[in-house]
């Protein structure tokens, strides 16, 4: 699937799965191995939680609960900016993904009822049941769990103890989306 991000059309992939299957670690991994391809990636992690990006007592915290909407903090290291919604509706992923930079590929984190291509990671020790049976938009899943009999042909089952075999799957998925762009 692709979304604009930063104006230009961006492939987007999600990668979700329930609390604790190893989502991030993946992500933090495969984002090592494509950016050492020379890629550029975005990502956005979805969190149910309250977000602490500062310490209270710094200057760009103390501003914001001052009142601004929005504070940026730039140094010659990196760039944040933290909005307040206070109260008002969270912005949907389309505008999330317009606010981005141009990349190469886009990754999501979470984003489990958005109706984006997906791939989940699964693991049966974590004690709770896949996603993908009930969920279209998931095109691979990433276990360590042998293939279950009686898959659908448009599912990729990935051995998730084998990172290699992830990365490619990504990297066609990354081929096929440039190329349908």
């Amino acid at each position: 699937m692709q979304k604009h991000v930063g104006g230009q059309l961006s492939p987007v992939l999600v990668v979700t799965g329930t609390s604790g299957s190893g989502k991030t670690t993946l992500l933090e991994w495969l984002i090592g191995q494509l950016a050492a391809d020379g890629l550029r990636l975005n990502l956005i992690k979805h969190s149910h939680h309250d977000l602490e990006l500062e310490p209270p007592h710094k200057d760009s915290a103390r501003l914001r609960r001052a009142g601004a909407a929005e504070v940026m903090v730039a140094s010659p290291f990196r760039i944040a900016i933290v909005q307040e919604l206070r109260g008002a509706t969270m912005p949907t992923l389309e505008q999330q993904l317009a606010r981005l930079s141009p990349a190469d590929l886009t990754l999501l984190e979470g984003f489990k009822s958005d109706p984006i291509s997906k791939l989940e990671v699964y693991r049966p020790e974590v004690g709770k049941p896949p996603l993908y049976p009930h969920d279209p938009y998931i095109v691979a899943v990433a276990s360590d769990q042998a293939a279950p009999a009686g898959l659908p042909a448009q599912l990729v089952w990935l051995d998730l103890r084998q990172r290699e075999s992830i990365l490619d799957w990504v990297r066609q998925y990354l081929k096929i989306n440039r190329e349908n762009a």
